[in-house]
């Protein structure tokens, strides 16, 4: 069985005037997200800035987050790392902790050969029982999963049990669910394509919207899900304008800006990363307030 079926969020890391992590707001963030129809709990992944948190803090967020939770909707923790070593111990961490499943993006900056990638996965896979979704998300690591690698792994390597896809290219998506005999768990990683991604097999997204707009993104997800396309179109197209502002620039940099301007007070991002340029935000806080309603 899937780990979800639905709208998961990719959810943002809170953090207070000093920097450190609100752990406290963390926790009624996820309250805000089981109230309003979110289906999974993503923590720490690359909307939670996980790249930047120390090991002490990517655990506590995950546990804070398996116990806040407590059952109500799945919980999955982001383990990757561009360190084979540091990917198995976060996985077995995140594993001891109760996590429902792990989000492993591929290894950044190393870029490794499809090669290195099967042992980077399967090594991660063997060291755990919990369920794996894959991560395969170029333009940010510059190393992507080929179709034929991430058949093989699904095939191969029992755990591994789908892929977050966000390369943006429908037709290697097709080529993938071909291969998998359409078996593979696929989520898309790109809110402008949940709709596409659903029509070749796909289950769910893992949202960026969701954030801002939970139930909204699981509407989409389940309306297509349960037989009105048109509508689960309609919402996607509608959309449009909003997801597009929450990407004008790097995420998390406007999701973040958008939450505090909803009010949720999650504060600033940690350096590299930093506060969203004016002229974006104020795109930002337009479209917000033009899909104000479906919020």
């Amino acid at each position: 069985m899937a780990i979800f079926k639905g709208a998961g969020v990719a959810l943002v890391t809170p953090f207070k005037e000093n920097g450190e992590v609100n752990y406290e707001k963390l926790e009624e963030l996820i309250d805000f997200h089981v109230e309003n129809q979110t289906d999974s709990i993503i923590i720490v992944g690359t909307t939670g800035e996980g790249s930047t948190l120390s090991e002490e803090e990517h655990i506590e967020c995950i546990k804070v987050a398996i116990c806040k939770t407590n059952k109500r909707i799945p919980v999955i923790a982001g383990t990757g790392s561009n360190c084979t070593k540091t990917a198995v111990y976060l996985s077995k961490e995140a594993q001891q902790a109760g996590a429902d499943g792990l989000l492993v993006v591929t290894p950044y900056y190393n870029k490794a050969t499809q090669n290195g990638l099967i042992a980077h996965y399967t090594t991660i896979a063997k060291s755990v029982d919990t369920p794996i979704i894959m991560y395969n998300v170029p333009s940010r690591t510059g190393c992507a999963i080929a179709t034929s690698t991430a058949a093989k792994l699904f095939k191969d390597v029992d755990n591994i049990v789908g892929i977050k896809d966000a390369v943006g290219n429908l037709s290697q998506t097709a080529e993938l669910m071909h291969l998998t005999n359409g078996e593979l768990d696929l989520y898309s990683g790109n809110d402008d394509q949940i709709v596409p991604i659903l029509s070749l097999g796909g289950i769910g997204v893992i949202s960026v919207l969701s954030n801002v707009a939970p139930k909204y993104t699981h509407d989409i997800v389940f309306e297509y899900l349960n037989g009105n396309t048109s509508k689960a179109a309609k919402l996607q197209l509608d959309a449009i304008p909003l997801i597009k502002a929450l990407f004008s620039e790097v995420n998390p940099i406007p999701v973040k800006a958008a939450m505090n301007i909803l009010g949720h007070e999650v504060g600033d991002l940690r350096l590299p990363l930093t506060n969203m340029e004016e002229a974006n935000q104020a795109v930002l806080a337009k479209a917000i307030k033009e899909f104000g309603a479906c919020l």
